[in-house]
């Protein structure tokens, strides 16, 4: 099957023939309709988990999907073939990913139903970022009319949790360059967000809008101890980058180091909202499995939203 591989690490991801995969017991074999990039997947290129997660060479990458039921591994109860899927592949090692014809993923874990209204693409889209997006607004929990920092706004988890947060009735500061950027985040919902350039005087801008700091922060890019230094005594910062409890230590905030988590019901909940029409998937590109190195490139360079990949 064709399928998006690494030989090593690091290395560029390249499109290549390897085995198909087949269901081992409680596995499903999906054929994968589409996927996405990940900021996990482009550090597992980077090698930048080497040592954290065994890597099994050729190395398949990918994590989100969706698709068709192919065929059931012994033991699994619930699902039939042909029905329509998506999630993300959680694995205690890298090297059967869904950037690929088919991929084989537990039937008990990141796997839901595809409900109607939401479309193949977005599915495949949704699952990973999603969830980091709706973790991370969870361990903040933004109260109506709070405050909400969100760095790095302009990805995929971020357009997401600007929305979650919107839904919330958050009052959100999101950065973005002037421009498409600053575009970009304006037209995710029809309430008001403030934009703010994190190129330039980041402090000076949060602090004209929230004179007393913010009341809470995501830590989705940049750097985290200066978005705790923007919050109120008694805020609260969610990173998805690994700045915890550890980094503000005597200091009167609250970190939360957040992982996501891929559950059957966290993904419920996201498929039946964008499903409704309540959360849009920032798809800004569709590549075909054949152009995913493209992908790839375009999402080192900084592409807004999701990056779309689809395996007709």
């Amino acid at each position: 099957m064709r399928a998006v591989t690494l030989n090593s690490v690091p290395a560029s991801p390249q499109l290549g023939e390897v085995e198909p995969p087949h269901p081992q017991a409680g596995e499903l074999l999906v054929k994968v309709a589409a996927s996405s990039v990940n900021g996990f997947d482009a550090a597992t290129a980077a090698g930048y988990l080497q040592g954290m997660m065994e890597h099994r060479f050729p190395l398949v990458i990918g994590k989100d999907f969706a698709g068709t039921v192919e065929a059931l591994g012994e033991g699994v109860e619930g699902f039939t073939v042909g029905d329509a899927v998506f999630g993300v592949v959680m694995k205690p090692f890298l090297g059967t990913g869904s950037l690929a014809e088919y991929v084989t993923v537990p039937a008990g874990y990141g796997l839901v139903p595809l409900p109607q209204g939401l479309s193949v693409r977005d599915a495949g889209a949704l699952g990973l970022a999603g969830t980091a997006a709706l973790d991370s607004i969870t361990a903040v929990d933004p109260s109506r009319g709070e405050t909400l920092l969100i760095c790095g706004a302009t990805g995929g988890v971020g357009a997401l949790a600007v929305q979650l947060a919107v839904a919330r009735g958050a009052q959100v500061i999101a950065t973005a360059r002037p421009g498409a950027e600053a575009d970009f985040i304006t037209a995710l919902t029809d309430a008001e967000v403030h934009v703010v350039d994190f190129a330039g005087d980041l402090e000076a801008q949060v602090r004209a809008i929230a004179p007393g700091g913010v009341d809470a922060a995501l830590h989705l890019a940049g750097d985290g101890a200066q978005l705790a230094s923007l919050l109120r005594p008694g805020g609260r910062i969610a990173s998805t980058l690994g700045f915890g409890p550890d980094a503000v230590q005597g200091q009167d905030v609250t970190a939360y180091a957040v992982m996501a988590d891929t559950s059957t019901q966290t993904l419920s909940v996201l498929a039946a909202q964008a499903a409704s029409g309540a959360l849009r998937v920032p798809v800004t590109a569709t590549y075909p499995l054949e152009q995913a190195p493209d992908a790839f490139a375009a999402f080192a360079s900084g592409a807004l939203g999701k990056l779309a990949i689809t395996c007709p």
